[in-house]
């Protein structure tokens, strides 16, 4: 798929792409955090939400990676004239399929944490 320019310019699709992955994982670290504070408010620090609410910050944690990623690389991009390598391109386009695996993953657990705690 062609996601640049012939000068260091991605294409408006690849950027509405990008920000539209970007815009899902701050969905998904906001729901893991409030899921984790919802949690923890109902139920506490316990032997038994210890797991969970690890599991959670962790979600959190894995979703912010590819976000700040995605900061780096098209900054990198758009600071690259008169054309981008092709190293970075692939970077950004298995950023992308990584992303998209990695909101699928968080999405499961924290789904299946709110319904094993009857949480909203």
């Amino acid at each position: 798929m062609e996601i640049f320019t012939a000068v260091a310019k991605l294409l408006a699709e690849t950027l509405d792409r990008v920000f539209a992955i970007q815009r899902e994982l701050l969905e998904q670290i906001d729901s893991a955090k409030a899921t984790e504070l919802n949690l923890f408010s109902n139920f506490g620090e316990t032997e038994a939400t210890l797991a969970e609410l690890e599991q959670l910050q962790n979600v959190a944690e894995r979703l912010r990676n590819p976000y700040i990623r995605f900061q780096r690389i098209l900054l990198l991009i758009a600071e690259s004239q008169p054309t981008v390598d092709r190293a970075t391109l692939e970077l950004l386009e298995r950023s992308l399929e990584d992303a998209m695996a990695t909101v699928e993953a968080a999405q499961a657990t924290t789904r299946e944490i709110k319904q094993n705690w009857s949480l909203s």
